[in-house]
C-alpha cells in the first residue's frame, strides 16, 4: 500500500533503505539485552566520537530524550528557561513537569529563538525561596519555526549561562538540520553544551533517538534516570543498529542535507505565488506560510500539511530525506492552482 507524499512532518517519512537494512542485519541470532551487544557498543563509541562527548545513551523517542537529559541537570527545586514555542513547552503533554517535577519559565520567541537578555529577565526571582529557582536553559536545535541558533548565538548563550550559574540543554530532534543548514560539525553545535539529544526518528530512522552527555560530572547517573524514565529498551541493539547506519559516511548529513534543499524549492516556488506569505526564514527543513483560509481547506482535500495558527492563517510544509522533486513540483503546482481559484 502507498500513500501521497505528505507535507505534514518529517515524522511521516519511512525509513531510510540503509536504516532499515542494518536493523535486518542485526536480526539474526541472539544478542545480550539492555545495550550490552556490539551494536551499542558501536553506536556509542561513534556517538562519543562524533560529538566530543563524555557518553551517549540510546532512548526510544524525543520526548524521553528531553526528560532524561533534563533530569540529569535539574536539581529538584529547579526550573527550565525556555522558549514558549519550545516542544518541552508545547507538545509534551506537561512531561517535564509530571515526570521531572520541574517548572518551566517561558519566554516569547517571535523566531523560535531566544536570547541572553530573554533569559536574564527569569532570573529576577533568584534567591527567593517563595519561587522556583532557574536552573537550565533548554534550546532547540532547529527551532520549532524551523530557525536555527548560529554557532556565535549559541556560544553567546553558552557563555550568559556559564557566567549565570545555568547548565544549557539543547533539544536536538533536528540537530542534523541544523548542522547541515549551517555547514558545521555536530561537535561545534554541542560544545557549548551540558547535554543534549541528537534525533534519528525525524531524520531516517524508526524510534531512535540519543542522548549526549557532554559533562563528565553528568554521566553516572544517566543509566538508571534512563531506566526510571522507561527509555531502557531490552533489544537495544535494533535502536543502535540505526545509529550506526546514520553516522556511516555521513548518512544523517546527506539526509538533513537533501531534506533542507527540498524545503528551500518549495519556498522559493511557494514565495512566487500571488497571495502566499514566508513568514519565517526557511533555514532547516520546514516551510511556515500565510494563505487564506479557502485555499488551505482547498489545498487540504489532497495534501497533507499541518495548520500551524488558525488565527493567523499559517501552516507549516515539512520536509524529508525521501522527499524528491518531483513531490515538491507536484505540491507547488497545487498550491498554484488553489491559489488562483
Amino acid at each position: 500500500m502507498t500513500y501521497p507524499k505528505s507535507f505534514g512532518s518529517d515524522n511521516h517519512a519511512g525509513m531510510h533503505p540503509a536504516v532499515l537494512r542494518a536493523i535486518a542485519d542485526a536480526n539474526p541470532g541472539d544478542a545480550v539485552a539492555y545495550g550490552a551487544d556490539a551494536w551499542t557498543e558501536e553506536a556509542t563509541a561513534g556517538l562519543r566520537e562524533t560529538f566530543g562527548a563524555d557518553e551517549a545513551f540510546l532512548v526510544l523517542n524525543g520526548s524521553g530524550a528531553n526528560v532524561l537529559g533534563l533530569s540529569l541537570l535539574l536539581r529538584r527545586h529547579e526550573a527550565v528557561i525556555c522558549a514558549e514555542s519550545a516542544h518541552i513547552n508545547t507538545d509534551e503533554c506537561g512531561a517535564p513537569e509530571q515526570l521531572v517535577g520541574t517548572k518551566l519559565l517561558t519566554v516569547p520567541s517571535p523566531d523560535g529563538k531566544i536570547t541572553p537578555e530573554l533569559i536574564a529577565e527569569k532570573l529576577s526571582g533568584r534567591g527567593d525561596d517563595h519561587r522556583s529557582q532557574p536552573g537550565v536553559v533548554a534550546l532547540t536545535q532547529s527551532t520549532e519555526l524551523g530557525t536555527c541558533y548560529t554557532l556565535a548565538e549559541l556560544r553567546k548563550i553558552a557563555d550568559f549561562c556559564h557566567a549565570s550559574d545555568l547548565r544549557l540543554y539543547l533539544d536536538g530532534a533536528r540537530l542534523a538540520n541544523a548542522a547541515a543548514s549551517l555547514d558545521c560539525s555536530l561537535a561545534e553545535l554541542a560544545e557549548c553544551t551540558d547535554a543534549l539529544s541528537f534525533g534519528g526518528t525525524k531524520n531516517g530512522a524508526m524510534g531512535a533517538e540519543a542522548l549526549i552527555v557532554m559533562r563528565p560530572s553528568l554521566s553516572a547517573d544517566a543509566p538508571y534516570l534512563r531506566k526510571q524514565m522507561l527509555q531502557l529498551t531490552s533489544k537495544l541493539r535494533f535502536v543502535a543498529a540505526q545509529f550506526n547506519a546514520l553516522l556511516h559516511d555521513d548518512l544523517w548529513r546527506a539526509n538533513a542535507t537533501h531534506a533542507n534543499a527540498m524545503a528551500r524549492r518549495l519556498a522559493e516556488g511557494a514565495a512566487a505565488v500571488p497571495g502566499i506569505e514566508l513568514v519565517h526564514p526557511v533555514q532547516a527543513n520546514a516551510v511556515f506560510a500565510r494563505l487564506q483560509p479557502r485555499h488551505i481547506a482547498a489545498l487540504q482535500q489532497d495534501w497533507t500539511f499541518h495548520v500551524w495558527d488558525e488565527s493567523s492563517h499559517v501552516v507549516r510544509w515539512m520536509t524529508s530525506f525521501d522527499t524528491t522533486e518531483a513531490d515538491v513540483s507536484a505540491f507547488l503546482d497545487a498550491i498554484r492552482e488553489t491559489a488562483s481559484g
